[in-house]
């Protein structure tokens, strides 16, 4: 099945990681669509004379890319485009590339003619032409069959930034947009949403993808919502109606009418509006969510060893409903680095204040935690730390040695952020060898932003693509309930498969206060059930998939199973 995903501002080194995952190891077409920060390429056949000023005095980046071609630019207002397909074989065995750079260009001139624009190919030049100025850029690379790179469509980025550049080399030629060709006849720029509509239109058609069979999902569309109208949070807050409305294949999703708590954030609101759910009100919680308290003498024993030592648990910090269970069993997960985070995000019950210095003896302590316990698995979180240079990187790096020397025989799951993206944070981590990296994706594309605005859903791709391609058994998590729906979640679950991710648990959100997201869907056994099996027909080693999972739930038999399946997929 063709996916497709409009992913919104990624970093070029991200994006290029994605790439790099979903060519190595994705069974399915992929066609991602995004923006990029300001950003230069060089391509392999790149003069670096070509590049008429330092990148970082216009507010750039400089990267190599290993696409053909020479130096371009890419920023914000310019629609990129990376088709990740296989190629049919053309002639023994050989794969027709030109064949591939010609269909782009033809998905382009059709999208450019549906505004009014008449464009053109040229055969000395690769690319898309209006006049004798270039406004779409074309570079590819193909191995083992399957392409990566694309294509740069110019709707209305800054067109000074190819100022400080001889554009893919080419000095008597001129660069324009599709903005620029509009203005001349006194018409204004269309929303970049409806030009990515126009070439996933056309590239179902090139590609001659099934319209029926292409499952496309976006993240949220940001254009004219900075300021939301008194009349649209008066309908948030159930003083007004909301009109119903079933998500197109653009990715505009259905308002479904609610009322909102009192107590639930402006801020929050809006972002739900974004998103186009309605703060729900929150409805009893069904009897399959209830868990009886068990405060045995394993639950007593779990809780007086980690009030001793001072340590923290995201079992009570997130108010786990497993809590009983995995307390009773001597199990737990240690959260370090403090219980402050530094990120608001809108499902999650951790302090928010402040954080205070990280303690350098916290190492000692879980590890001395661990070997009391006598653990066979254990397992490390943290809360987000952006004000840390590296996120907290170093400090899982020493809980993890610290583990190894005072329990030696215990595997080391670890549940990281981010790192911001930092890929040398990130390596410090990986490094460390943990025996699970896990990071939750947490939601669907559409509410990332409602769900934790400081993360993004391509970032969280690549780092797991990242801990894939350092050879770690790669473990992730989504959390279900907030307005999601069933078609968004699996398209959610196939993305991770197709980075690489080896273990996946599915559960069912509970919403911690009036000020945090309202549970819009209590997710039955059955359709857990469903999903799980959907997920375990993509290949994952393991899937624990139920309304009371979550991450750390049942980790070793998790860690078992993928240990015993995993492999290491390099990409080229």
């Amino acid at each position: 099945m063709p996916q497709v995903r409009w992913l919104g501002r990624v970093p070029y080194a991200e994006a290029d990681e994605l790439q790099r995952a979903l060519h190595a190891r994705a069974t399915d077409d992929y066609l991602l669509l995004l923006e990029h920060p300001h950003v230069y390429t060089l391509g392999s056949n790149a003069k670096i004379e070509h590049v008429l000023v330092a990148p970082a005095h216009v507010g750039a980046e400089l990267m190599h890319a290993d696409r053909g071609g020479d130096v371009t630019y890419h920023g914000p207002g310019q629609l990129v485009g990376y088709p990740i397909v296989t190629l049919p074989e053309w002639r023994a065995g050989m794969r027709d590339v030109v064949a591939h750079v010609r269909r782009m260009e033809a998905v382009l001139i059709a999208t450019l003619a549906d505004f009014g624009v008449a464009a053109r190919r040229e055969q000395k030049y690769p690319g898309v032409w209006v006049g004798d100025a270039k406004i779409a850029a074309v570079g590819v690379r193909v191995a083992r069959g399957r392409t990566r790179h694309g294509f740069a469509l110019n709707v209305d980025p800054d067109l000074t930034m190819f100022e400080h550049i001889v554009p893919c080399g080419i000095r008597d030629r001129g660069v324009t947009s599709l903005a620029r060709e509009l203005a001349g006849r006194g018409e204004s720029v269309p929303e970049m949403r409806t030009v990515v509509d126009a070439v996933v239109a056309h590239s179902i058609e090139q590609f001659e993808w099934s319209d029926d069979a292409v499952d496309r999902h976006d993240v949220v569309w940001r254009e004219h919502k900075d300021q939301l109208t008194q009349f649209t949070l008066d309908a948030l807050r159930g003083r007004h109606g909301a009109s119903p409305c079933e998500p197109t294949r653009g990715g505009s999703p259905r308002r479904e009418s609610a009322g909102a708590s009192p107590a639930t954030p402006v801020r929050l609101l809006g972002r739900l509006a974004e998103a186009g759910v309605d703060a729900a009100a929150e409805t009893r919680r069904p009897e399959w969510m209830r868990v009886r308290a068990d405060l045995g003498a394993g639950y007593r024993e779990t809780k007086r060893l980690v009030r001793s030592l001072d340590l923290h648990t995201v079992c009570e910090e997130a108010g786990c409903p497993n809590i009983y269970e995995c307390w009773a069993d001597g199990t737990a997960t240690f959260m370090i680095l403090g219980e402050r985070c530094t990120r608001a995000c809108g499902f999650c019950l951790v302090d928010t204040r402040r954080p205070l210095p990280a303690d350098p003896e916290e190492p000692a302590r879980v590890a001395s935690a661990i070997a009391t316990l006598d653990l066979d698995h254990a397992v490390i979180t943290c809360v987000a730390r952006d004000d840390l240079d590296d996120g907290g990187a170093g400090a899982f790096a020493a809980t993890i040695a610290a583990v190894r020397e005072h329990a030696p025989r215990t595997r080391v799951e670890v549940l990281i952020s981010d790192c911001k993206g930092d890929a040398a944070a990130l390596d410090t981590i990986f490094a460390a060898r943990p025996d699970v990296l896990n990071h939750n994706l947490e939601t669907v594309a559409r509410l990332q932003r409602a769900a934790r605005p400081s993360a993004n859903y391509a970032r969280s791709l690549t780092v797991l693509a990242r801990a894939k391609r350092a050879g770690l058994v790669v473990k992730s998590g989504i959390i279900l309930g907030m307005g999601e729906r069933a078609r968004e979640v699996r398209g959610a679950i196939t993305d991770l498969r197709s980075v690489g991710v080896d273990i996946l648990t599915l559960g069912q959100y509970l919403r911690p206060s009036p000020r945090h997201l309202p549970v819009a869907h209590w997710w039955t056994p059955d359709e857990f059930a469903e999903l799980g099996a959907f997920a375990e027909s993509l290949g994952f080693a393991h899937v624990e998939s139920g309304p009371l999972v979550r991450s750390s739930y049942h980790a070793k038999r998790a860690t078992d199973a993928a240990s015993a399946g995993a492999r290491v997929d390099v990409p080229a």
